[in-house]
Order: C-alpha cells, then sequence, then structure tokens
C-alpha cells in the first residue's frame, strides 16, 4: 500500500514537473508603443516560420504612449521573433531577427 501512494506522489510531481516546464518556455516581454499611433494589429511569429502567427492583440488595440505585457505560450524554445505592427492609419511596420529574451521589451518609436 505505501509504495502505491508514493507512486501517486510521483506521479503527480512529475505532471507537476512538465507543467512548470511547458511555463517556463512562454516568452513573456513588455510591448511600448511610444509613437504617435494606436497598434490595431500585433504579430509575432519565430524567425524562420514563413507565415505569421494570429493576430496577439485580438480584438484589443494598444493605444500610442501605452504599454501591454505580452505572453507568446507557443511552447517553443525560441528567442528571435519577426515582429509586425499595423497602426490605425494603416501602416505597417515589420521587424525581423528581433532577440526578445535578451531585451525582455520591445518599444515603437515613430
Amino acid at each position: 500500500m505505501i509504495l502505491k501512494g508514493v507512486g501517486a506522489v510521483g506521479a503527480v510531481l512529475a505532471l507537476l514537473a512538465v507543467s512548470a516546464t511547458a511555463s517556463a518556455e512562454d516568452l513573456v516581454f513588455d510591448l511600448k508603443n511610444h509613437s504617435s499611433f494606436d497598434v490595431t494589429e500585433f504579430y509575432a511569429s519565430p524567425t524562420g516560420v514563413d507565415d505569421w502567427e494570429d493576430d496577439v492583440l485580438g480584438q484589443d488595440v494598444l493605444a500610442a504612449g501605452d504599454d501591454v505585457e505580452i505572453t507568446i505560450g507557443d511552447g517553443r524554445t525560441q528567442c528571435r521573433y519577426d515582429l509586425k505592427f499595423v497602426f490605425d492609419d494603416g501602416d505597417e511596420v515589420e521587424r525581423k531577427k528581433v532577440d526578445l529574451c535578451e531585451t525582455g521589451s520591445y518599444t515603437l518609436r515613430d
């Protein structure tokens, strides 16, 4: 009976370890909009991926002068991402090979 209890505890600890590892792979950074325009769409795709991932902002808008914490929970361990910003005036800006792990933030400027 004791061995079964230890096995169950071991299984729970193993699941917790897997969960901790998965969340440790989430990429978290601050996106700072120090431009004069609202960001209506924001895309981040790992460098080397040909297509853009989903719009990170969804229905939200990052207003000029505002900051937001972004979490990319794609399970990848990659730090370099290509970024695409769409502004409320229709302009688009792309930045390639941005190391988001090293900087911990990304700032948009005019």
